[in-house]
C-alpha cells in the first residue's frame, strides 16, 4: 500500500485544514509551525517537525523527541522535508504553504518538486488551485469548468490536451517563447501527453 504524507511548508497558510486521517504521517517544517499554532492544529498530530531552528526558541517544545534538526544550508528545509519523509518511504505527499508570499520561495518549492518528481508524487494546494509534475500520459476527471494551465519546465515538446477549450495537437511549449496558461476545462475528464520535457498542471479549485 502506498504511504502517504501532509506536509506543511512556510507560505501563505492554509484557510483550512484538511482531513488529516487519510494520511500515514504528518509534518511540518519549523517555519510552518507558528501558522499551525494559529489554526489551532493540534501539534500532537505531527509525526515530525524539521528544520535548522535558527529562529525557533521554545525550548521546551525542541525536547520532544519529534524535533528534527536538518541544519545543512545547502538545502532548503522543504528539500530537506522531502528527503526525510523519502526516507521513511512515503511515496505522495500533499504539500501546503507552498505558495505565496516571497516568490523566490514559491519557484525554489517548484525547484525541489522537480528534483523529486521521479522519486514521489508531489501536489501542492493552496486557495486557487493544484498544481504537480504530470507524467508523460495523463488524465484527470472531475475537473469540468475548472481553470487548467500546463506550465513547461522549461519545456515539453508534442503536446496532445483533449477536454479543454482551447487543446493543443502536438506542439510544443517552452518558458521562453510559449506557455499554455488560463485555459479552461470543457470535459470533466481531460487527458494530456507529451514525448519530452517536463510539465506542471495547475487545476482551478
Amino acid at each position: 500500500m502506498c504511504k502517504k504524507a501532509l506536509l506543511f511548508i512556510n507560505g501563505v497558510p492554509p484557510k483550512s485544514i484538511p482531513d488529516i486521517y487519510k494520511y500515514d504521517v504528518i509534518v511540518c517544517t519549523d517555519g510552518a509551525l507558528h501558522y499551525l499554532k494559529e489554526l489551532d492544529f493540534p501539534i500532537q498530530n505531527l509525526d515530525f517537525v524539521s528544520g535548522d531552528f535558527d529562529s525557533f526558541t521554545d525550548e521546551e517544545m525542541m525536547s520532544d523527541g519529534k524535533f528534527i534538526h536538518t541544519p545543512d544550508q545547502d538545502f532548503t528545509d522543504f528539500h530537506k522535508a522531502l528527503q526525510l519523509l523519502l526516507d521513511r518511504g512515503i511515496a505522495e505527499v500533499d504539500v501546503l504553504g507552498g505558495s505565496g508570499g516571497e516568490q523566490d520561495h514559491f519557484l525554489g518549492n517548484i525547484s525541489v518538486a522537480y528534483h523529486f518528481k521521479k522519486l514521489m508524487k508531489i501536489i501542492f494546494y493552496d486557495e486557487f488551485s493544484r498544481y504537480f509534475f504530470i507524467p508523460k500520459n495523463f488524465s484527470v476527471e472531475g475537473v469540468k469548468g475548472k481553470m487548467i494551465s500546463l506550465y513547461p519546465f522549461p519545456y515539453a515538446k508534442n503536446i496532445v490536451s483533449k477536454g479543454v477549450k482551447w487543446c493543443l495537437c502536438g506542439e510544443d511549449l517552452d518558458i521562453t517563447k510559449r506557455l499554455g496558461t488560463r485555459n479552461m476545462a470543457t470535459d470533466d475528464i481531460i487527458s494530456v501527453s507529451y514525448e519530452e520535457g517536463n510539465l506542471l498542471i495547475f487545476i482551478g479549485c
